[in-house]
């Protein structure tokens, strides 16, 4: 199998999941684009030294990576771009009503959701939106196990916190 082949079948079928978590880290649709453009450009120019493994994991590190690198060269941004995405689930015709109520709880969500500190809404995301198991998100993250539990634990106690209404301590 060529590079080309190898690279198209191991790594490009993993861009939603590259896109999520560059979406969430960068809070913007923009940003997001950019980070994974250049992420999977990276991830191109070094397939060559991919080693097998999970190349989700290793796509999900390079988008993760490519992410705080652009970020550190560019100055804070003023305003967040309000997160549009649609909402999640089929659409209950019978019961307008529960429609509503579904939109209004997952507009809840994302908006508590981007109300954390990025180092917990990363593993947040990587845990339930992209299913990762710990030792992946340690492997993203450079992070040990026990971080990432932890951190999971705090971000999990914060985002309650967060969707109850009360304020949070920094």
């Amino acid at each position: 199998m060529s590079t080309d082949a190898g690279f198209e079948s191991e790594v490009m079928r993993h861009l939603d999941a590259a896109y999520n978590l560059a979406r969430w880290l960068a809070r913007n649709d923009q940003d997001a684009e950019d980070v994974v453009q250049e992420a999977v450009l990276r991830a191109f120019r070094f397939f060559g030294g991919f080693r097998g493994g999970d190349a989700r994991i290793w796509l999900l590190a390079i988008v993760r990576n490519t992410f705080y690198t652009q970020r550190s060269r560019v100055p804070a941004a003023g305003t967040l771009e309000e997160f549009d995405e649609a909402v999640h689930g089929g659409e209950d015709l019978d019961d307008p009503q529960a429609v509503l109520l579904r939109a209004a709880d997952a507009q809840s969500l994302r908006d508590a959701l981007e109300r954390l500190p990025p180092e917990f809404r990363e593993v947040l995301v990587l845990r339930e939106l992209e299913e990762c198991s710990y030792k992946e998100i340690a492997a993203i993250t450079h992070l040990k196990i026990g971080t990432v539990m932890s951190r999971l634990a705090r971000a999990r106690e914060r985002l309650q916190r967060e969707l109850a209404g009360r304020e949070v301590a920094a």
